[in-house]
C-alpha cells in the first residue's frame, strides 16, 4: 500500500535519530564503531573478514574449476568498454592528483572486499561522493550509466534517490543522501586489460569488472527502506523490486504441494526451528551479503530439475531480474550461463508465500546466488519484517565475484604470450 511506511516514523526527537542528527560521515563513522552498540557489533564482526584471502562463495567449501572460462565474447555480447573507458577517464580528469591517487587501486586489491550496504562508513575506500564537487559526482554517475543497461542504471540510481528521500523524511540528510556513497576504480581503464569500478553505500553496492570485452557484475546489493518515494521531485517511484518479488511468488504457486513443502525450509521469518545465528543482526536471513566472500552456503529446498516447466521459467525470470543491470550483450551471455546450470539450481523459501506476505528466498547454482529478504526497521520503527523494506544480493560463486577468476586467467595468458 503506498505510503504505508509513514505510520512507522520515529518522533523527530527520538534518540535513534537525534543522537546522530547533523553528524558528518566521518563523525558518524566513529559513533557507529562504539562497542556495545548495534552498529559497533556489526563492525566488530565484519572487520576481520575482508582481509581473508579470496576464494569465493561455494556450496561445500571446495572451489569448482572450469566454471568461469575467459572466452571471447560472442558477437553482439561485448561489454560497452569503449564508453566505460571514456567515462572513467573523464572522471579521473576532474580530480586532482590526490583524488586520482585516492580513487585508484590495483585490479586485484583486497579493497574490493570492503564494500558494505549499511549507512555507516565502515571502510573509507575510494572517494566519498557527497564530499566531492558536483562535477565529480556527475562524472561518477556517468561512469555507472555508461557501464549498466538503461534499466539497470535507473534501478541502481533509484536506490540512491530513495536513500536521499529517507534522509529527508527522518532528518538525517548528512548521513543519508543521494551521494552518500563511495566510488573506487580498480586497475587502469583499458579496452582489453582487466579493470573495473565499485560503488557502495546504504542499500546500493555494485562491483563491475571488464576484461577482453567481457563483463562481470558481482557482488551486487540493492535494497530500499521504504521501496518508494511518495513526495518531492521523484514522487512516483515505487514497487522497485516487483520484478523480483512476483516471480518468486509465482514460482511457489507453480510448485505441487509436496515440492512446495520441500522448498519451504522455515515457515516463519524468525522460526524456533532455526539454528542459532541463522538470523543475523544486520543481514537477517541473507547469507551472501557484505564480507561473506568465502562463505560456505549449502544448497537447500528444491532442485529445479525436479520441478514443473512453469516453475523453471519463473526461476529464470528471477535470475533475469537480478542480472538486468548488465547491458544487453553481457546479460545475454550471463543468462545463457545461468540456463546452462538450471538442472543444478536449487530454490528455497522462508516465510509466507501469498501476495502481501513477507519472505526470504534464495536461487542458488554453481554460477549464481540470488537472494531476496524482507527486513525489520532500521530508520523506521518496526521490529518485524515489512514488505516495503527489501534487501537483495547477487553473487557469482566459485571464484568470479569481482571478476577474480577472469583476472587470474588473463594474467596467466599474458605471462605465457
Amino acid at each position: 500500500m503506498p505510503g504505508e511506511y509513514r505510520q512507522y516514523l520515529f518522533p523527530h526527537d527520538h534518540p535513534r535519530l537525534a543522537e546522530v542528527r547533523g553528524l558528518d560521515p566521518y563523525a558518524y563513522r566513529e559513533f557507529a564503531r562504539k562497542p556495545g552498540t548495534f552498529t559497533g557489533g556489526l563492525v566488530e564482526g565484519w572487520t576481520p573478514l575482508y582481509g581473508n584471502a579470496f576464494h569465493g562463495v561455494t556450496e561445500n567449501g571446495v572451489q569448482r574449476e572450469g566454471l568461469h572460462p575467459l572466452e571471447p565474447a560472442e558477437p553482439g555480447e561485448e561489454a560497452p568498454v569503449e564508453a566505460m573507458v571514456a567515462a572513467a577517464n573523464d572522471l579521473l580528469a576532474a580530480l586532482d592528483e590526490q583524488g586520482r591517487e585516492r580513487i585508484s587501486y590495483a585490479v586485484d586489491a583486497a579493497e574490493w572486499q570492503t564494500w558494505a550496504n549499511p549507512e555507516f562508513m565502515q571502510f573509507d575506500t575510494g572517494l566519498r561522493l557527497d564530499l566531492q564537487p558536483e562535477a565529480v559526482r556527475e562524472r561518477a554517475l556517468a561512469l555507472v550509466r555508461a557501464s549498466l543497461s538503461p534499466e539497470g542504471f535507473r534501478l541502481a540510481h533509484a536506490m540512491m534517490l530513495v536513500n536521499g528521500f529517507l534522509g529527508e523524511v527522518v532528518g538525517l540528510e548528512t548521513i543519508l543522501n543521494e551521494y552518500s556513497y563511495n566510488l573506487a576504480l580498480y586497475g587502469t581503464p583499458d579496452l582489453r586489460a582487466p579493470w573495473g569500478w565499485q560503488l557502495y553505500g546504504h542499500h546500493c553496492a555494485v562491483n563491475c569488472l571488464v576484461v577482453e570485452g567481457r563483463m562481470v557484475l558481482s557482488p551486487v546489493f540493492l535494497g530500499a527502506e521504504p521501496d518508494e518515494i511518495d513526495a518531492g521531485p521523484h514522487a512516483g517511484l515505487r514497487d522497485l523490486f516487483a520484478d523480483r518479488v512476483e516471480p518468486g511468488l509465482r514460482l511457489m504457486a507453480a510448485l505441487p504441494e509436496e515440492l512446495r513443502r520441500q522448498a519451504v525450509v522455515y515457515e516463519r521469518m524468525v522460526d524456533p526451528a532455526m539454528p542459532e545465528g541463522r538470523v543475523h543482526p544486520g543481514d537477517e536471513r541473507h547469507l551472501a551479503g557484505a564480507f561473506q566472500d568465502n562463505r560456505v552456503i549449502p544448497v537447500e529446498g528444491v532442485r529445479l530439475a525436479e520441478v514443473p516447466a512453469e516453475a523453471r521459467e519463473h526461476a529464470l525470470a528471477i535470475a533475469g531480474s537480478f542480472v538486468r543491470l548488465l547491458p544487453e550483450g553481457p546479460r545475454a551471455a550471463r543468462m545463457r550461463e545461468i540456463a546452462g546450470h538450471l538442472d543444478e539450481t536449487w530454490f528455497c523459501w522462508i516465510g509466507g508465500h501469498r501476495a502481501g506476505d513477507v519472505f526470504y528466498y534464495r536461487l542458488q547454482s554453481p554460477v549464481l546466488i540470488a537472494e531476496l529478504d524482507h527486513h525489520c526497521g532500521v530508520f523506521l520503527d518496526y521490529d518485524t519484517p515489512k514488505p516495503f523494506h527489501v534487501h537483495t544480493v547477487l553473487r557469482t560463486p566459485h571464484g568470479n565475484d569481482y571478476g577474480r577468476a577472469w583476472v587470474r586467467q588473463w594474467r596467466q595468458r599474458e605471462a605465457g604470450s
